[in-house]
């Protein structure tokens, strides 16, 4: 048995090699299981289990992953444990902005390359197109500047030169989502140029995009810097072993998680029994909000986003406030755009919709707002990849349901709980004048158990500027724009509540991965009993 052309093999990364395993994770291209799901996963269960077929495999098959047993896992903490010390010694100049400045010139080079891995893996081309500008953003110069003055500023005082920095933690492990595994890996990158080592999961459900970015991406610019080995580590397996793996070894200092809010919460607690920092990437739950003067076109094309990938992002908007004047408008264009949102293959251009492969929640979701009083404006129902209404069908239409009444709306499941559907709830807030119904808008967005992002539509600036003093929950604020589009200096991730945990903020891996430490250098002759007296910077006789 031999992979095809094109196909690509990644054993585990350790100390700086790739290091070939015994079991192998077979990857089978997206579109091919939309043509035939039974027979490319009969394949790829035959494949796993040592039985494989004589010659070459077919083109559905586009790669495979090395699972690491329980010594490349214990190999892979033990190298990064090495390395971090070296590593944190490195200078900022290289750590930071020369690996930035490489790794934002290899990804400008792979885009397409990269766009393609992610569109094997069942991202729509539009959405992969979107995690490369994504990826961009993140490692530009203005995004890189801004951490460089978060990682150390310099002040004098007298004669002494005063230091503020943050100091890496040491070892940190990264288990990323099933649903981003690539971008969620290069997110937590960041952590590297913080001055850790990184030893990243690569899930089994899609591990290629991350042993792509990793080793063909990362690696080669931190060898081109001299970073020691084991500076990056990637290891396939199943979450659940390699969590307690990382939980148990006193090599690991932090652990990013990803996962579900009632998952990550007692993560949470693990991690602190352990002593490790948990850093929690889990459910959002964002708030819309559209005030009577907003630009109704571009707020409902914003709105939309909520449906791209079929909901299956965590960072899109989840539900809409808007205000009672300009309620009808904004539902009959969102309706309009909610319908040229279509399913199809990943590879195709217009496709924004993927498949929903247990949509049953979605439908107990649906029925639940419905019997408490919430009525469907548009969707509803599964369809076929061509768009045809079919039970059967594993693509969701965008679905929208009008709630009326901010009072009893988080009584709703579609409300008050992340869904992960294209199920987006409208809430008309009930009349009443501006001045308080502002003061309920804003307390709604603060009232919500998570805190991911949020954003808001309105023309009136004091309007938006009472909104932005007010709002306190949530790691990321719109104004006007696209709630998902990528920005420099601004976090992708991060949150407060459900969605960070108790040590929840916007997160840039790069700071919540280190330590404050002060500094304060003299150039000597001053006497201690000066300073602490307050005579200061006078030298000693």
């Amino acid at each position: 048995m031999r992979l095809g052309p094109g196909a690509r093999s990644y054993g585990s990364y350790i100390g700086g090699r790739s290091v070939p395993g015994d079991d192998w994770v077979y990857v089978v291209d997206a579109a091919a299981l939309l043509d035939d799901a039974f027979s490319n996963l009969t394949l790829k269960r035959r494949l796993e289990r040592g039985q494989a077929p004589d010659g070459e495999l077919p083109p559905s098959i586009v790669g495979r992953v090395a699972k690491a047993g329980p010594d490349e896992v214990r190999l892979a903490l033990e190298a990064a444990s090495r390395a971090a010390v070296e590593w944190a010694a490195v200078p900022l100049e290289v750590r930071l902005d020369r690996v930035c400045t490489l790794l934002h010139r290899r990804i400008t080079e792979r885009a397409e390359e990269i766009e393609e891995i992610l569109v094997q893996e069942g991202h729509p081309r539009v959405l992969a197109r979107w995690q490369v500008s994504g990826m961009l953003e993140c490692w530009g110069p203005e995004s890189v500047g801004f951490y460089h003055s978060q990682l150390h500023q310099e002040f004098r005082h007298g004669v002494r030169e005063i230091s503020v920095r943050r100091r890496p933690d040491g070892v940190v492990c990264l288990n990323p989502p099933q649903n981003a595994p690539m971008s969620s890996a290069l997110l937590g990158v960041h952590a590297i140029f913080a001055g850790n080592a990184l030893v990243v999961r690569a899930p089994r459900s899609g591990p290629l995009g991350v042993m792509y970015a990793l080793q063909e991406l990362v690696a080669p610019v931190l060898d081109e810097v001299g970073a020691p080995p084991g500076t990056l580590g990637v290891v396939c397996g199943d979450p659940a072993p390699l969590l307690n793996a990382w939980l148990d070894s006193p090599l690991v200092d932090d652990i990013m998680y990803f996962g579900s809010s009632e998952a990550g919460i007692r993560f949470q607690d693990r991690c602190v029994t352990a002593g490790k920092k948990p850093i929690l990437e889990l459910a959002g739950n964002d708030v819309v909000t559209v005030w009577k003067d907003a630009d109704v076109e571009l707020a409902a094309e914003a709105l939309t986003e909520g449906f791209f990938g079929s909901g299956q992002l965590c960072m899109i908007p989840n539900q809409v406030v808007v205000h009672p004047d300009v309620a009808e408008r904004l539902l009959a264009e969102l309706v309009r755009q909610a319908r040229l949102v279509k399913p199809g293959r990943a590879g195709d251009e217009d496709v924004l919709l993927t498949p929903v492969l247990r949509n049953e929640k979605f439908f107990d979701c649906l029925d639940d707002a419905l019997l408490q009083g919430a009525e469907l404006v548009c969707g509803g129902h599964a369809m076929l990849v061509d768009g045809t209404r079919d039970p059967a069908g594993i693509f969701l239409e965008p679905t929208v349901v009008l709630v009326r009444g901010l009072t009893d709306a988080r009584r709703m499941t579609a409300v008050s709980q992340e869904t992960f559907f294209p199920l987006l709830p409208v809430i008309v807030a009930e009349p009443d004048d501006d001045e308080r119904l502002l003061e309920k808008f804003i307390d709604f967005v603060n009232s919500t158990g998570y805190g991911l992002r949020n954003s808001l539509w309105a023309a009136d600036r004091e309007v938006v500027d009472r909104f932005v003093d007010r709002v306190t929950e949530g790691g990321l604020l719109k104004v006007n724009d696209s709630h998902i589009g990528f920005l420099p200096y601004l976090p992708s991730h991060g949150g407060t509540g459900l969605t960070g945990g108790v040590f929840g903020e916007a997160n840039y891996p790069a700071l919540r991965t280190t330590h404050v430490q002060g500094v304060s250098v003299s150039p000597g002759g001053i006497r201690p009993r000066d300073a602490v007296f307050g005579t200061g910077d006078r030298p000693a006789a």
